[in-house]
């Protein structure tokens, strides 16, 4: 599923979170950004350049409020969080995760990075 962000802007992130409040129709090939509370990204060396500079700043423009970064460090999963700043509409970082990611915002999560396959 990717994001309507703009009339010919739908970019397709790796993980969407969508909020409580959000409308999902059965034949829906997009979300609205407005429904959307976290964007994950996982790069790759084809989409380094993609997913570490242009998605995040189409979504953060977006007003899409949390952002996460996927990277491969010797195969093991490194996780970036960000947060958007509104009065900028960019992101700033709010934590680099390397063998556990624990956050309380968007929603409390806990995953063992260590346990993944390696990336």
């Amino acid at each position: 599923m990717s994001i309507k962000l703009g009339p010919r802007q739908r970019p397709e992130p790796d993980l969407i979170a969508l909020g409580p409040n959000a409308v999902v129709h059965a034949d829906a090939t997009f979300y609205e950004a407005k429904d959307v509370v976290l964007a994950i990204e996982v790069v790759s060396p084809e989409s380094e350049e993609r997913d570490r500079h242009r998605k995040p700043a189409l979504y953060a423009e977006a007003g899409i409020p949390h952002f996460w970064r996927v990277e491969s460090d010797s195969g093991r999963p490194v996780v970036y969080v960000h947060e958007l700043d509104p009065p900028t509409s960019t992101y700033v970082p709010t934590g680099i995760y390397h063998d556990r990611l624990k956050v309380t915002v968007p929603f409390d999560i806990e995953l063992d990075l260590s346990e993944i396959d390696r990336l």
